[in-house]
């Protein structure tokens, strides 16, 4: 990728928040639990193999379709019941998602886990998230009583610390009024700065809870969650992961190792049945 295409991604992220706080209202909304690929099927049972129904959670500006076009048929052709949601909705904002706060969206992630539960018959799920996706559910996991409800929390380019959108979020404060739209429009990307009360909030004690499993998925060349190593946790229970280090020419972006990248799905896997874990290289991308 060109850097000036790379440096142009943060703009585009606040340009859009600008743009969500102008959308005129709309009937529109994204396509709950209507993939025709086989996931978010509530007959489906979980097997001796895969005893854990596996529910996906969309990052910032997602949904629970596009975000997962690649890894719900991935997961769902390895036998697994595969579920995703929609979270963080705003009034008028159709298709973008995960746009509320953090708070309100863990909650409506613990619903979730529990209608997926109760279709499946399953005790504990495990959790694949994306970006926010991965980050929202430790709310759940710590504050809301999640860690009850689950197994494993597999972050794919999470952002447990924040980020400073490569320095951007540090001119804030030289353009009044932008900190104020991002606040009132989309609490979740202030939620997500460096530094955010929210953040504060989840990462004091601790990051981790006792009883999960967690698994960070990172590449060195994300260029939204930054710097790339405020995605990892500490804590017991916890594997971080750089692509890179099991295929060096894996040159996934932050949107690309969530959408389509075969490697990370393959590490995805590995995190949800370890005792069956294979070795993740450039080769997995024919797996």
């Amino acid at each position: 990728m060109l850097p000036w295409i790379r440096a142009l991604r943060p703009l585009t992220a606040l340009l859009l928040t600008a743009a969500i706080a102008l959308v005129p209202a709309t009937t529109a909304h994204a396509a709950d639990a209507r993939p025709a690929s086989g996931w978010n099927d509530y007959t489906c049972k979980p097997s001796a193999a895969h005893p854990r129904p596996v529910v996906l959670v969309h990052g910032t500006f997602g949904n629970s379709v596009d975000n997962w076009l690649g890894l719900a048929p991935y997961l769902k052709n390895r036998g697994y019941c595969v579920f995703s949601l929609d979270y963080g909705q705003l009034p008028g904002v159709p298709l973008f998602h995960g746009l509320g706060p953090v708070e309100k969206s863990a909650e409506q992630l613990a619903a979730h886990v529990d209608k997926v539960l109760a279709a499946t018959g399953a005790t504990e799920t495990d959790l694949v998230g994306h970006s926010q996706g991965g980050m929202m559910p430790r709310y759940y996991l710590k504050f809301l009583g999640g860690a009850a409800e689950v197994n494993a929390l597999v972050g794919i380019a999470p952002s447990n610390h924040g980020t400073t959108l490569s320095g951007l979020t540090n001119l804030l404060p030289y353009f009044p009024g932008v900190e104020d739209l991002l606040n009132e429009h989309t609490p979740a990307l202030a939620d997500q700065v460096v530094g955010s009360d929210l953040l504060a909030k989840l990462n004091a004690g601790g990051d981790t809870v006792p009883g999960v499993r967690y698994t960070v998925l990172a590449t060195k060349y994300d260029e939204v969650v930054t710097p790339y190593r405020g995605q990892f946790l500490d804590g017991p229970g916890v594997r971080n992961v750089v692509l890179q280090d099991l295929c060096p020419l894996d040159l996934a972006e932050h949107l690309a190792i969530g959408l389509f990248d075969r490697i990370a799905f393959h590490e995805v896997t590995n995190a949800l049945d370890p005792a069956h874990a294979t070795p993740t290289t450039c080769a997995s991308v024919f797996g």
